[in-house]
């Protein structure tokens, strides 16, 4: 069974979770040849480990709090705060508190 992406047209609700964030879990929302936007669902004190997409990145703090590692700096992401990242950049998340991103990936 396929995974539904939102279509062309259709609306995506991004706002916070609130109390139900934390039995939430990751979803892709659009995927296309192009374009990749997901609502990354991270726990408290949990790791992505470093990493490296080929296309250019964002990630916007929907909720709660997360550290992304960049050139062996962390910088902390707050809600409503957006990080851009090159293509190719090597990173690493971990959640402060249970988190809630929008990663937008634009494929090569």
């Amino acid at each position: 069974m396929a995974i539904p992406h939102a279509k062309s047209g259709d609306l995506i609700d991004v706002r916070p979770l609130g109390p139900t964030l934390t039995g939430a879990k990751t979803v892709t929302l659009i995927k296309s040849d192009a374009l990749e936007v997901i609502r990354l669902v991270i726990p408290a004190d949990k790791d992505i480990a470093p990493h490296k997409t080929k296309g250019e990145v964002t990630i916007h703090c929907l909720e709660g709090s997360a550290g992304i590692l960049v050139n062996g700096v962390t910088k902390v992401l707050e809600p409503g705060q957006l990080m851009y990242l090159s293509g190719g950049e090597l990173h690493a998340v971990r959640a402060i508190t249970d988190a809630s991103l929008l990663v937008t990936i634009l494929l090569p």
